[in-house]
This record gives structure tokens, C-alpha cells and sequence, in this order.
């Protein structure tokens, strides 16, 4: 289950820019959040979070 666009709109502003910086890859926020409550929730190892949450 991922965010809603309602709860999306009161987590982004804070988010600093999305500018690639040097020393580490640029993944969108929303993809990050969504995956790390995903995380939470079911308790799964990062390394099988599934495939829509990006490589990890």
C-alpha cells in the first residue's frame, strides 16, 4: 500500500530538492518514503522489498 496523494502533499514539501548530488544515486522521494512504510509494516528484509520500490 503506498501513499495516498493526500498524505503525499503533506510529506514532500519539507524533502530537500531532488538535485543529483555526487557521492550517491537520486531516488524520488515519494519511492523512498513509500518503501520505507513498507518496510515497517511488513517487516521485511530491504533486500526483498518488491521490485516497484526500486533496486535497494
Amino acid at each position: 500500500m503506498s501513499l495516498t496523494d493526500a498524505q503525499w502533499a503533506r510529506i514532500e514539501p519539507p524533502l530537500p530538492d531532488r538535485t543529483p548530488r555526487r557521492g550517491g544515486r537520486w531516488r524520488d522521494h515519494r519511492e523512498v518514503v513509500d518503501a520505507i512504510a513498507f518496510k515497517f509494516r511488513t517487516g521485511t528484509q530491504r533486500a526483498h522489498l518488491p521490485e516497484r520500490y526500486g533496486n535497494w
